[in-house]
């Protein structure tokens, strides 16, 4: 097994190799505006890193989201595009997830990642690898009462501290565990997500509406 794991789900545009039993090589560089520069350069570190060629991986495995619409489709076309051309899987793992694996936690916990917009992308775990809520884009206050007193990961939610108020480690998504939470999965049969984007919400950029209708003469 050799997975190549990434996620441009997030402010961190990140990439690892893993082959089943451990991270080989990771690359994590945290830029909101730049997935699209930094994702192949990350994923030819981890290769060379790594000492090994492209073609030598057996699957793909992609943060599919919450996520903005342009950093999140970096990574799902660039994953369509190496599965298509190597010819293996394309496992789709959801972004919270990787990061609530992250953290290691075995108590009930949150996952939260900025959304932009005064809002987060959060879901509720009770554990690392036990999520049981379905993730939800939301305003921070809206949902006080339902993440009171629980710790919380995730860059999201450091920036309100009013509402999560034990903010813990990681802040932001790390391929390694993204591939270490695919390999686990692999292993128990588990089945993974499409990989399609999930949004949660319409796209920032809109087509302009009205426009003015030209008629042939």
């Amino acid at each position: 097994m050799l997975l190549l794991a990434f996620d441009t789900a997030t402010p961190a545009v990140t990439a690892a190799l893993h082959d089943g039993q451990g991270v080989l090589a990771e690359s994590t560089t945290v830029d909101a505006r730049r997935h699209g520069e930094l994702l192949m350069p990350a994923v030819d570190r981890v290769l060379g890193e790594a000492g090994v060629k492209l073609d030598a991986v057996t699957g793909i495995v992609v943060g599919v989201g919450p996520g903005p619409y342009t950093g999140l489709r970096v990574g799902l076309v660039t994953a369509a595009a190496f599965g298509d051309a190597l010819g293996v899987p394309v496992h789709g793992v959801c972004t919270l997830d990787g990061i609530a694996y992250a953290a290691g936690l075995d108590e009930p916990f949150v996952v939260a990642t900025d959304a932009r917009r005064k809002e987060v992308y959060w879901a509720r775990y009770l554990n690392a690898r036990t999520r049981v809520t379905e993730a939800a884009v939301d305003r921070p206050a809206k949902i006080a009462g339902a993440v009171a007193g629980l710790p919380a990961v995730g860059a999201g939610a450091a920036l309100y501290p009013d509402v999560f108020t034990d903010v813990r480690p990681p802040g932001h998504q790390s391929a390694g565990a993204l591939a270490a939470l695919a390999a686990l999965k692999l292993a128990e049969g588990e089945e993974f997500l499409p990989a399609l984007p999930l949004y949660l919400r319409r796209p920032d950029a809109q087509v302009p509406a009205g426009y003015k209708a030209v008629l042939p003469k």
